[in-house]
């Protein structure tokens, strides 16, 4: 075996396994195949070879429905439609016309093996559950029924700008080219633009008038000719992928290349998203799409805001994985290089703008673009500059606070001029006029911190006028006349450029700053309310008021009740809200199927609610939705990203709790589990014992017949072991009081001695075997107890001696004084207790567990000594025998106050 030969890549078999078992697997049990009929332009055959096909198919026992096909009165087409199932078509009314559509719902209904679905970049009507019918057959797929589609080239998102050089057109209806990666098989439909021309203008495609305007336009022969190669350059490239795949499943390629497009402009940074997207499709490696937020890129409105946000979406939608970073206009270029090496990337793709104007080349000059300044530092990188065409700008957005911005900083510049300048005349006749320059810089400083870079230059340009004009001699003249005064004006001049600008930069580095604040902040308060949260409510109120807060939105929280139906639970700043079937639709729909829905999704986007799953790794526990103030936040990246961060959060909140209660009632199962078996161990085993040998002696004294000798031992035995039962009874009685809080001890003075003796006497049977030793200084203080309760306790340690010491050894009774109180020492010569466990035997029912072989008991005498010992104010506690042998439990037992303190009070 070649040890060293490189291995296949187990994924690749499990894809080929599927991909192979597909057909033959039952309905549902996994997603369907998809294969795409492409051609290069309508009319090539596309749907008449689709529909050849599937007659096939159903000939060799197939369950085949066509769910929609369009034949656009063909009639060869339409003769192939006889021999096949025809899905009914649903009938939507749209501004009082009657379309009809594919019945969505109907096909899963019917649930083929193979579904024919033609036009797949086809935009549905208004209000259909999803706005594109590929989405359609993604949702057919996911159900496990095979799909049949066509398409054409122009259709594909990443070679829309190619297209519209090649046409002049540019297409609207696109489809990702994930669809592409996603189809099992592409068959390429094929036509030379000769044939295609001819039968167009045979009608066979269009109408007569409708060919005649077509072949003028779009369906020119050059045009047909361009979009052919076009095709089958991206049916080949489908074939290299395939082999590429292959190879890599064989173990022969490895790949770690990733490509990551950098966004600058965003009046082309949709062609340069689909421009890395094609190369990223001929090189199969992984791409990551970035751009930097400057503040030059904030002030130039909602409209550039609003493409380049445009053009993130669309990189997301074409597989790109979006950052979005933040930095001054002058560390650009150092953040995307950090951004690129962070993520392991070899190749950058960049745009070249281009700038027609003659003082955009000389700004190019002074300012080089941003393609060079990567150039420059990119050493590590393989850089790739391209010039993608430039999309038509978007109009800008009238805004009437922005309309006023330069009027508005030419004043607060001439304001500040004036301000210096009258600062500045008392002090012309005693300082230099050098010396000046400061308060003019100190002026140029204060609104560079106000109103940015260019705030700062125009106070420059204004302060070098003032200056020049009132200060330097000829005085009310810009001539100057002496060279000390050229030097002090070009020094002021630089100084007042350099400090506008590093106060300029300042202010923006400070913006970031705060919003970068703002936003952690957010987080983290958001984090520690939920971490503070004790239920389920109390979460998913935090999130519900936290989401509306800081996204300046309406809030919602759904989650299933008991039923598993979906219900409003929480909401800011009202719970109920009014939903409407189409929006309760979108909820469900992203509870349901664990994906967005609703605004700005795939699916419902004509809601004005967004909703998305709240789930961890699990099902999902329910759907968090939200209507924004201003619709046009939700199309935000960094909007998305941070209320997708706050979903989380809030799931894995949710899931905290749920964990938490299960295992408080795995805990108590437990406890209960241990308490039920303790039980039954004292029943079959504690109490049973006495009760069998009362049984047995009474029913012996009954028949009769014994000598009264052996008659008086079985009735004292019989009496001995009810007074045993007794005990045990008392024990589990107040051991259910302690628990209950129903135990009051009845404190009073107390003598030790009458204590002492009283135990001897209950248990005189069991401690007649046994060498009592009973050690009270004549002078032992009375104590501050409840006689009956303290006396169960005593006789519970004398009789817990009795259980595990010889018969024939010394049981040892003693009383000490302490500071704390007076100390009562039950010993005995058994075999002790080990120091791990000297504070576990207190615990209830701590001896029943290790088994029936123990001595008799039920495991709570102890456990109400230490509850009655507690409830008189005291202390019990197992400590180191003094004779260094057996066991010692120590009662500390307070005081009785004397008669002088009982004066005092």
């Amino acid at each position: 075996m070649d040890h060293d030969a490189p291995r296949p890549d187990p994924e690749t078999f499990l894809s080929e396994a599927n991909a192979e078992a597909g057909p033959d697997l039952p309905a549902g049990s996994a997603p369907g195949r998809l294969k795409i009929f492409l051609g290069a332009s309508p009319g090539v055959g596309k749907t008449y070879a689709m529909l050849e096909e599937a007659r096939a198919d159903h000939g060799a026992g197939i369950d085949t429905v066509v769910a929609l096909a369009e034949t656009h009165g063909r009639a060869e087409t339409a003769a192939l439609l006889a021999h096949l199932e025809q899905l009914p078509r649903r009938i939507v009314t749209y501004r009082g016309r009657q379309i009809s559509e594919m019945d969505l719902d109907g096909l899963l209904a019917r649930h083929p093996r193979l579904a024919l679905i033609d036009e797949l970049a086809h935009t549905n009507v208004p209000g259909a559950r999803h706005p594109k019918r590929w989405q359609d057959v993604e949702e057919v797929l996911a159900a496990g029924i095979d799909v049949y589609t066509t398409l054409n080239i122009q259709h594909i998102d990443s070679l829309n700008d190619v297209v519209a050089r090649i046409t002049g057109v540019r297409v609207q209806e696109t489809v990702p080219d994930a669809i592409l990666q996603r189809a099992d098989e592409i068959r390429m439909i094929d036509l030379p633009a000769e044939d295609l021309i001819k039968r167009m203008r045979e009608g066979k495609v269009y109408m007569p008038v409708e060919a005649g305007r077509a072949l003028l336009n779009f369906f020119s022969k050059p045009n047909l000719t361009a979009l052919r190669e076009l095709a089958l350059r991206t049916a080949a490239s489908r074939v290299d992928a395939d082999m590429l795949a292959l190879n890599q499943g064989n173990g022969r390629l490895a790949t770690q290349d990733r490509l990551m497009v950098c966004l600058d402009d965003p009046a082309s940074a949709k062609a340069l998203v689909r421009a890395g997207r094609r190369m990223t499709d001929r090189a199969r490696i992984p791409w990551i799409v970035a751009t930097v937020i400057t503040p030059e890129i904030e002030r130039r409105g909602p409209a550039a805001a609003g493409a380049m946000a445009d053009a993130l979406a669309v990189a997301e939608r074409l597989g790109a994985e979006v950052q979005i970073l933040r930095a001054d206009r002058a560390d650009v270029v150092d953040e995307l290089l950090a951004a690129g090496r962070r993520h392991k990337a070899s190749r950058l793709i960049l745009g070249r703008r281009i700038g027609a104007g003659w003082w955009q080349r000389l700004l190019a000059r002074i300012m080089p673009p941003l393609s060079e300044r990567i150039l420059e530092k990119a050493v590590d990188f393989e850089v790739t500059v391209l010039a993608p065409t430039s999309e038509p700008a978007p109009r800008r957005e009238k805004a009437p606070r922005r309309a006023l911005g330069w009027p508005i900083l030419l004043a607060e510049a001439v304001g500040v001029t004036v301000i210096s300048t009258a600062i500045a005349t008392p002090f012309d006749r005693f300082v230099p006029v050098a010396s000046l320059a400061v308060i003019y810089l100190v002026g140029v400083l204060s609104i560079g911190m106000r109103r940015g870079i260019a705030g700062a230059v125009l106070a420059s340009v204004l302060g070098f006028l003032a200056y020049n004009y009132f200060f330097t001699s000829p005085y009310y003249s810009l001539r100057v006349a002496s060279h000390e005064s050229v030097v002090a004006l070009l020094v002021f001049t630089v100084s007042a450029l350099f400090t506008g600008s590093l106060a300029g930069r300042l202010k923006q580095q400070i913006e970031f700053m705060r919003v970068t604040q703002a936003r952690t902040q957010t987080l983290y308060d958001f984090a520690r309310k939920i971490a503070s949260a004790s239920t389920t409510d109390d979460v998913l109120w935090a999130a519900a008021a936290h989401i509306a807060h800081s996204l300046e939105c309406h809030s919602l929280i759904l989650m299933p009740d008991g039923a598993g139906d979906l219900q409003q639970v929480q909401g800011f700043p009202s719970v109920e809200e009014d939903l409407a079937p189409q929006i309760f639709a979108a909820a469900l729909w992203a509870y349901q199927k664990n994906v967005p829905a609703g605004a700005g999704t795939d699916t419902l986007p004509a809601s004005d609610w967004m909703f998305l799953p709240l789930a961890t790794q699990g099902a999902p526990i329910g759907a968090i939705g939200v209507r924004f103030l201003d619709p046009a936040r939700g199309r935000d990246p960094e909007t998305r990203r941070l209320l997708a961060a706050v979903e989380d959060q809030v799931a894995v909140a949710v899931e905290r709790i749920k964990i938490e209660s299960d295992l408080e009632r795995a805990r108590l199962a437990s406890e209960t589990e241990t308490l039920r078996a303790a039980l039954l161990n004292s029943v079959s085993h504690d109490l049973r014992t006495p009760l069998v040998t009362v049984i047995g002696s009474l029913s012996a004294v009954e028949q009769g017949g014994l000598p009264p000798e052996g008659e008086r031992l079985l009735i004292r035995g019989a009496l001995t072991e009810a007074e045993r039962l007794d005990r045990y009874v008392a024990n589990l009685l107040s051991m259910t009081r302690l628990g209950h809080g129903a135990l009051t001890a009845r404190q009073v003075p107390t003598d030790l001695a009458e204590l002492f003796a009283r135990a001897q006497s209950d248990l005189a049977v069991p401690l007649s075997v046994f060498h009592v030793v009973v050690d009270l200084p004549r002078d032992l203080p009375a104590v501050m107890i409840d006689p009956v309760l303290i006396g169960q306790s005593l006789v519970n340690l004398m009789e817990n001696a009795t259980k595990y010491a010889p018969e024939g050894s010394t049981i040892r009774l003693s009383a000490t004084t302490l500071d704390q109180g007076v100390a009562v020492l039950v010993e005995d010569q058994g075999p002790g207790i080990p120091e791990p466990e000297r504070a576990r035997v207190f615990d209830l029912f701590h001896r029943a567990v290790q088994g029936d072989g123990q001595p008799a008991g039920t495991g709570v005498g102890l456990a109400i000594v230490k509850g009655m010992v507690e409830a008189n104010d005291g202390k019990v506690e197992a400590i180191e025998p003094p004779s260094g042998t057996g066991a010692a439990i120590r009662m500390i037992l307070p005081y009785a106050p004397t008669i002088a303190e009982i004066a005092d009070e």
